[in-house]
């Protein structure tokens, strides 16, 4: 009983901190390396390579008969520990820290993990934890190890300032359960630990100014954007665009809106953790397309500067539109830190936002929400009929981590902005956090986060940790049947781990998962994902496979991400704020350099603009498709030291100049006054390309801002163009006849892939021809491209046109 007493005691701290700060949960498997532990760490001998000494072993409670032994398995060095003859799950290594550590300081902690019992799970949680006495356990890190792997545990923690280290005793463990001998292979396997390492403060890795990589990948989709963070995506279809809201990751804000944190580096560019305590924004951002995207800005929700003037903070956003009185309103709902879900309305997806009843939606004292930790993270559900629906809650009630039951669901009323009846439990196994609702094939689909200490297997269903799984109802408020897992945690697929966020929608007739992982993040610190579990997120999107029989098929998390639908249009006006890969301009995170979107509260507008833009950085826009002919460039733009947008095709490389069509120059300025630039392209730009404006000038201030991008098109010269084939001496031939139909002399040069033919001179109604000898008596169908240049309006203006030919073979 005292066992349980203090294991329950344990998990409410857990619970409480897991609100306020991540666990790195990575899952990492590496080659063993030459060196040990860390010598300067306040772990004494945490490689074992003294043997046993500062070691002995947990052991659950008094009866526990656990004993500690030396392998040469080890994960470096000549020695790890091996924990044998385990009873309870808490039974592992153990160090006394009393009188080594304070209270009020942070400590990051290391620790290496593996088993290998072949009758185990295939993956297997740890945890290092505190025990400062009595029934005071604290778990500082996680992390969940493929069997036969090395795993690594890495987590920074502060200790509170309140809390007593008269005792402080630090040691590695499974998930507690009740009743480990009813399935010892599962809970009670034996496992090996070494490099352990305790260290005060954060890791020491640094980001220097200016040399920021790119998170993404040219050709890569995810993750959607790499310049800003965003977390905890839900993605809403309207009118052919996706919108994904997301929790502003980076910048936190007073009550008044005043920056006091600043995304994830101090003035020396040391990492910060991620607080969540002070966002009070929502960002939005949209794509027609899942290639190019368009930040739509930040939604101020909450503090003075808000919207919802009574909430502190806004996490986890859910949106959703319907007919209301013939006119389309949309509505954001919110949760405002774990106390409460709040809503938000407007004319338009990207807003003005503004609140409609001055206070939260749902709070403790609704109808049926009494048992729930955390009252967040909402999903919206309108149904076939009209109907609206709203899921929320989370948390990990003492003693209750297999079946939390404090995810709930609710009717809304009409007007979306109320709720009717009482709220329904969700008896979700393993609940954590992280409402998703969906209906396929007229199911319901309700998808959550798991949590960290459940039990490996619940109800005979093998569940992990941090993953998402689903269930399913022939009602919107239940009761839901559980399915299984679909995604496991962001550690799994990119080696940084954490807490698993999620949204699935349909687009273009294809179900889509987005999803959020720390990967900007450790792309910006250097030595990658070992070092990377700082809480800032960031979202992607990858695919679902729904199977025959309503499965839906496990899901993998990919760079690659999911494919472009369409082209873009150059026709339209493009936002500059509209990017597909750019140069690493995440160095946005320091105020001295990089390209980003406006920050909030500083345009009166709203409307965002690309900003903060230095020499040789670029972006770009995935797969413009120019038609017959792009003949100019403007822009709108803010001059500050002035410079050159350089427009080049398929590559931002400036090695030559093969793929530089033009060059837009800006004008040094320090009046503060928006302006119209244009330049002609030196080549009419045709078919599909990547697009990359790369920005040049001197020094390194700011060069300019740019609004928008405008294509312009010219006019094409009138030609007729007819291509065939023909047999000659049982030999194939293509032959190209080009007419000009222009009222003026023009230059023709017909091209195939058997030879090119240039004509000068042209006469109105006069003919270019020539057959082209293939030397083949079978001829692949293929084209030909017709090439007029002419004056238009005292312009040069060249034309292509793509004329087709059928195959041939020639007896």
């Amino acid at each position: 009983m005292q066992d349980r007493l203090r294991r329950a005691a344990r998990r409410r701290i857990a619970a409480i901190a897991a609100v306020g700060a991540v666990l790195a949960a990575g899952v990492v498997a590496l080659a063993s390396p030459a060196g040990a532990a860390d010598p300067n760490t306040i772990i004494v001998n945490g490689g074992f390579e003294d043997g046993l000494t500062g070691w002995f072993v947990n052991n659950g409670n008094a009866s526990d008969s656990a004993t500690l032994s030396l392998t040469p398995d080890a994960y470096s060095g000549s020695s790890a520990v091996l924990v044998t003859n385990r009873t309870t799950t808490g039974s592992g290594p153990m160090q006394d820290l009393s009188g080594k550590v304070q209270a009020g300081k942070a400590y990051t902690v290391t620790a290496r993990v593996k088993y290998e019992n072949p009758n185990s799970p295939a993956t297997k949680q740890f945890f290092v934890t505190m025990h400062y006495g009595g029934s005071t356990y604290t778990n500082l890190g996680t992390v969940t190890v493929p069997r036969g792997q090395w795993g690594l545990i890495q987590s920074t923690f502060t200790i509170p300032a309140t809390q007593s280290v008269t005792t402080a005793r630090l040691f590695l463990e499974t998930p507690w359960t009740s009743n480990p001998q009813s399935a010892p292979d599962t809970h009670l396997m034996d496992f090996k630990v070494d490099d352990v390492t305790l260290q005060e403060g954060a890791p020491t890795t640094t980001h220097p100014p200016g040399n920021a990589q790119p998170a993404k990948t040219v050709g890569n989709a995810n993750p959607l954007m790499d310049y800003q963070y965003g977390a905890d995506p839900w993605a809403m279809v309207y009118n052919g665009r996706v919108y994904e809201y997301m929790t502003s990751d980076g910048e936190q804000y007073d009550a008044n809106g005043n920056v006091v944190q600043t995304y994830e580096y101090d003035g020396s560019g040391n990492i910060k953790d991620n607080s969540y305590g002070q966002i009070k924004t929502l960002t939005v951002i949209s794509s027609a397309d899942l290639a190019n995207w368009t930040n739509e800005g930040q939604v101020k929700v909450a503090g003075s500067f808000g919207a919802a003037k009574w909430a502190s903070n806004s996490w986890a956003p859910a949106a959703t539109h319907r007919t209301i009185g013939g006119q389309e309103k949309f509505f954001l709902y919110f949760a405002n830190s774990a106390g409460g879900i709040g809503v938000l309305t407007s004319d338009s997806p990207v807003g003005p936002w503004a609140d409609p009843i001055g206070k939260a939606l749902v709070t403790n004292s609704t109808p049926g929400v009494a048992g729930v930790v955390w009252l967040f993270d909402p999903a919206v559900l309108i149904d076939d009929d009209g109907s609206a629906y709203l899921y929320f809650g989370g948390g990990v009630p003492s003693g209750e981590t297999d079946h939390p039951k404090t995810a709930r669901v609710i009717k809304l009323g009409d007007d979306m902005i109320s709720t009717v009846g009482t709220a329904a439990t969700i008896d979700a196994p393993a609940l954590f956090e992280d409402s998703g609702i969906n209906k396929i094939n007229g199911k319901y689909y309700y998808s959550y986060c798991t949590n960290f200490s459940h039990s490996s297997v619940i109800d005979g269903n093998t569940i992990g940790s941090g993953n998402i799984a689903y269930m399913v109802s022939d009602s919107p408020m239940g009761p839901f049947t559980y399915q299984g897992q679909i995604l496991n945690n962001p550690g799994t697929f990119f080696g940084v781990g954490g807490n698993n966020h999620h949204a699935m929608f349909e687009f273009h007739d294809q179900m889509y998962i987005t999803y959020h992982a720390q990967t900007v993040q450790s792309a910006l610190v250097a030595g990658g994902s070992l070092t990377a579990a700082r809480g800032y997120r960031s979202t992607h999107i990858d695919k679902v496979t729904i199977n025959a029989d309503g499965r839906i098929a496990p899901i993998t998390a990919t760079y690659k991400g999911v494919a472009q639908q369409g082209t873009l249009d150059p026709r339209q006006r493009i936002e500059a704020e509209t990017i597909a890969w750019d140069s690493g301009i995440q160095d946005a995170y320091v105020d001295s350099s990089g390209v980003r979107v406006l920050p909030v509260g500083t345009d009166s507008t709203g409307e965002q603009k690309l900003t903060n833009i230095n020499k040789d950085e670029w972006t770009s826009l995935a797969n413009v498709d120019f038609g017959s002919g792009a003949t100019g460039l403007t822009a709108d733009v803010l001059p500050k030291a002035g410079g050159q947008v350089e427009i080049r095709l398929d590559s931002p490389s400036t090695a030559s100049a093969a793929n530089l069509v033009g060059t837009l120059s800006v004008p040094a300025s320090t009046a503060g006054t928006w302006t119209t630039v244009s330049t002609d392209l030196t080549t009419k730009v045709t078919g599909v390309h990547h697009v990359f404006f790369v920005f040049k000038g001197t020094g390194s201030g700011e060069l300019f801002d740019v609004d928008d991008w405008r294509f312009t098109f010219g006019p094409d010269l009138p030609v007729t163009v007819t291509a065939q084939v023909k047999c000659l001496a049982g030999k194939g031939y293509v032959a190209v006849q080009a007419r000009n139909d222009h009222d003026a002399p023009v230059d023709i040069a017909l091209q195939t892939a058997y030879g090119e033919r240039s004509f000068a001179g042209v006469a109105p109604g006069a003919n270019a021809y020539q057959s082209f000898a293939t030397r083949v008596s079978a001829v692949p169908a293929g084209s030909a491209t017709v090439r007029v240049t002419g004056t238009v309006g005292g312009k040069n203006v060249t034309t292509a046109v793509t004329a087709q030919y059928s195959a041939l073979t020639c007896a």
